[in-house]
């Protein structure tokens, strides 16, 4: 009762509403800001945000340029971030598993969280090839645009999906699909494939093939993928690489379950 109460009653702390606000814009935008600009942009009196951004500087959050005039993200989010992902059971569980995707298939491994309408990139193996790709640990980028979040979005159903996404979807390349009703279709294809597939639509060159991963009771929220330069997607090379997909979700499934088992079994005992 007195939990309910004080839920019913509970109203935002305007300045750490502001500090949020703040250090997620940073966050979202890069490079460095001056506080004019920051004013425009949030329409807080330039003496309290400039205090506000003091502060921030002092507790390692937000970076000052050599001129004082100028603002951005500081090493303190960096550390608080890697936190979250060094104590993530889904991430700790699945890593041995990353690791042997990887080796296996010679090709860049990720694992990603969906947030909203975009996937959260928690972990990254690099291919022993010379694939580089954008999408590193903390990036986030559109779900409908990647392998990984196609996969997880046909996890829900259409209804949700027109409540989610936004009538007309970023383009990453030109062949990223920015029509809802093409992403509609493209996902009932991923439910009867049983994975998604991601053709040059986040970086061209690239084709990748993205699984959800169901470690959890409920929709799942992280999938798994494979990154490929399309200059080494040979006949019956797709077919391989999604036959190795789908042991790792069958093992990172398998490992998630029996380590959220464990933690509700020390939970109950009070261990």
């Amino acid at each position: 009762m007195v939990r309910n109460e004080l839920a019913a009653s509970h109203q935002p702390v305007k300045s750490a509403a502001r500090t949020l606000e703040l250090v997620e814009y940073l966050a979202r935008s890069g490079g460095m800001h001056s506080l004019r600009d920051l004013h425009e942009i949030f329409g807080h009196p330039k003496s309290s945000l400039h205090a506000l951004l003091r502060t921030l500087a002092d507790a390692g959050w937000v970076e000052v340029d050599r001129t004082g005039t100028l603002y951005g993200l500081g090493l303190r989010a960096l550390l608080v971030g890697m936190s979250y992902i060094d104590g993530d059971d889904a991430v700790v569980s699945a890593a041995g598993t990353l690791n042997w995707l990887a080796a296996e298939s010679t090709e860049t491994v990720h694992m990603a969280r969906l947030d909203g309408r975009d996937v959260v990139y928690l972990a990254t193996r690099d291919a022993s090839h010379e694939l580089r790709v954008i999408s590193r640990i903390g990036h986030r980028l559109p779900a409908h645009a990647t392998g990984l979040g196609k996969a997880l979005l046909a996890e829900r159903s259409d209804e949700e999906l027109m409540e989610l996404l936004p009538a007309r979807l970023e383009a990453l390349t030109p062949s990223t699909i920015t029509d809802r009703s093409a992403l509609l279709e493209d996902l009932a294809e991923t439910r009867q494939r049983g994975y998604a597939l991601d053709r040059q639509e986040n970086t061209i060159g690239v084709r990748c093939m993205g699984i959800a991963l169901h470690t959890t009771a409920g929709v799942p929220r992280d999938a798994v993928s494979l990154s490929v330069p399309i200059g080494r997607i040979e006949q019956g090379r797709e077919r391989e690489l999604t036959a190795l997909l789908l042991r790792a979700k069958e093992s990172i499934e398998r490992e998630g379950w029996r380590t959220g088992t464990a933690a509700r079994a020390a939970g109950e005992d009070g261990s």
